[in-house]
């Protein structure tokens, strides 16, 4: 049986206002998989070839897999500044996002000394409050060349999650 396309509005619906729901029967603890989607404008300082530095503004989106999860359909922003030495990377961002119900979370991430980039729940409001989350943070394809004006790019972020 197949459905017309006026018969499957009503299940669409039903799906988007059904959503806000999910984050409310959210467990305190699990895990999260999200891809972001960003759109980022770079400002880029060489000194070498292998010397060299960038601050970014980026805006962007997230999905949950499955739909309905921890931070599925969340808008953020960020701004952070980068180096790479020798092939090395260091740095930070700090991302504000905002839940579809309008709580807040404060992120910050950064490079590690095994050159892996982590993330740190700061600080939120409603659901996000007292949050903790650890995870991993890895590009999805190649790696955007950073370079001075818009880049867009996405990444798959996963881990466990604690909420109050």
């Amino acid at each position: 049986m197949t459905m017309s396309r006026y018969t499957r509005i009503p299940v669409f619906l039903g799906l988007i206002f059904a959503a806000p729901a999910f984050a409310a029967d959210l467990p305190k603890e699990g895990t999260y998989d999200v891809t972001s989607c960003v759109k980022r404008n770079v400002i880029r300082v060489d000194y070498s070839d292998t010397h060299y530095a960038w601050s970014y503004e980026e805006t962007g989106t997230s999905r949950s897999n499955p739909p309905g999860g921890l931070f599925d359909e969340d808008v953020f922003r960020c701004v952070g500044s980068a180096a790479s030495f020798n092939g090395k990377r260091m740095g930070s961002n700090i991302c504000v996002a905002v839940a579809k119900n309008g709580d807040k979370r404060l992120t910050r991430f950064y490079y590690g000394d095994d050159g892996k980039y982590n993330r740190e729940a700061v600080s939120g409001t409603g659901m996000y409050d007292g949050m903790v989350t650890n995870g991993t943070f890895e590009l999805v394809g190649p790696q955007p060349e950073i370079k001075t004006g818009p880049a867009e790019f996405c990444n798959h972020q996963s881990g466990t999650y604690k909420l109050k």
